[in-house]
């Protein structure tokens, strides 16, 4: 075989940058390496010897795309270790601005990033010239999204209305009316986004992966339950870093999280969809199964349409919290502070995130822990592309190289969040 090299400077609709090699030789596999070379952001040593308090506002600024889930995680964490009890209506309005959440990062991931891989376009942009109607549904779908975030939280980027206990402000009666207004035709987009994300050209691969998620006796997860996986994972939460750990790896600036037995897993839609496909709504459920979607999906490619089952899914679900509501007599728990450690896990679109702190009497933090989806999906994402690999060495390398992109696009990785993609070089020895 011929040397080849191919070079590409960045990957374009993914979030943050990075860089992927893959070396072959005589016709094998050498190395894959996914490279995340933006610099650390120094967030857990930014939260020490401040105030819990700070914390969820500190950690939304993570990231644009799912401030939520670090603001979840960490009042879940604070509220853990000082036995703070979240019930009511204070916890169906944190399930309704996940909801939100979850509207807005999986219709980006899926129109205006993932989308065009399988169209055929090389961006959301030319799309909107063929397809307008499409790339115009997906926005409305996305702004529903946007004002449950904009309503609970405040505003819709890094919003600032969730603390440690509840909220600073709960909606009225009125709001949450017009807003299921609004919510009530995104969710027929929602439903059509289903059967036609199931009819895009997916590639054969299928992979066995270890899902690991969230689950909950009665729900699809969001910020609670135990941590299950398909190879015999159940653990609380609190029992995190006994199973898990993260390592430093030379071509990476972003810590890989692995199960201490050194084993790769996936967090993410994939991961919950098969961990917990009873728990969907029935209108999710049932629009899975009529676009050929089975309960058990191991191929990554279709993630896509999982995520707008899942969309799907939160759409019914916040309608149907806003139908349930009671405004609550108070907008959060009061609580005291003493000295602790707690531990705090929710699904963030792409898959879990967890953090842990220990806080002083004075209620300040003296050490956090926060390991985002992406730090956990880095090791799988490296034994897809080899497989991918294999699987397709033989396409030309521009095909292949598009293959290779699809393939990490799968995972919608928020690489500013673990540390930012994608310079690709595929070397053929």
């Amino acid at each position: 075989m011929s040397n080849r090299r191919i070079k590409v400077d960045y990957m374009t609709r993914v979030e943050g940058e990075g860089a992927l090699t893959v070396r072959i030789k005589n016709g094998q596999v050498q190395d894959v390496k996914f490279r995340i070379f933006e610099p650390p952001r120094f967030f857990e040593a930014f939260l020490r010897g401040r105030d819990h308090r700070e914390a969820p506002d500190i950690t939304a600024r993570i990231c644009g795309i799912c401030p939520i889930a670090y603001q979840m995680s960490a009042v879940h964490a604070m509220e853990d270790a000082f036995g703070v009890e979240v019930g009511g209506q204070l916890r169906a309005l944190r399930r309704l601005i996940y909801c939100g959440e979850w509207i807005e990062s999986h219709v980006l991931h899926i129109f205006m990033l993932h989308a065009p891989d399988f169209l055929g376009y090389p961006d959301v942009i030319a799309v909107s010239k063929d397809h307008p109607e499409l790339v115009q549904k997906a926005l409305q779908l996305k702004k529903a999204g946007n004002e449950i975030v904009a309503l609970l939280g405040g505003r819709e980027i890094h919003p600032v209305n969730v603390r440690v206990g509840g909220f600073y402000r709960t909606p009225s009666r009125r709001e949450l009316d017009e807003l299921a207004e609004k919510l009530k035709p995104a969710r027929d987009i929602a439903l059509d986004a289903v059967s036609w994300t199931a009819s895009l050209p997916f590639p054969d691969v299928e992979r066995d992966y270890e899902f690991v998620a969230l689950s909950h006796p009665d729900e699809y997860p969001f910020c609670e339950g135990r941590l299950v996986s398909n190879k015999g994972l159940n653990i609380a939460i609190r029992e995190y870093d006994a199973h898990f750990a993260e390592q430093h790896v030379a071509h990476s600036n972003a810590l890989q999280s692995r199960n201490k037995d050194g084993g790769a897993y996936k967090v993410g839609p994939l991961a919950r969809y098969n961990l917990n496909f009873d728990k969907l709504r029935p209108i999710a459920r049932q629009a899975a199964l009529e676009a050929g979607l089975k309960k058990d999906c191991r191929n990554p490619f279709m993630s896509i349409a999982v995520r707008a089952v899942e969309t799907l899914h939160a759409c019914d679900e916040a309608l149907a919290i806003i139908e349930q509501y009671e405004p609550p007599e108070a907008p959060c728990v009061e609580y005291e502070v003493s000295a602790a450690t707690g531990y705090g896990c929710t699904e963030a679109p792409r898959g879990i995130c967890y953090h842990r702190y220990s806080v002083d009497n004075e209620g300040l933090i003296v050490d956090a822990q926060i390991v985002p989806p992406t730090s956990q999906n880095q090791p799988t994402i490296e034994a897809d592309l080899e497989h991918v690999v294999r699987q397709f060495m033989n396409l030309p390398d521009d095909e292949l190289t598009k293959r290779c992109e699809m393939t990490v696009r799968n995972y919608d990785p928020c690489i500013s969040c673990a540390t930012h993609f994608l310079k690709l070089n595929i070397i053929r020895d």
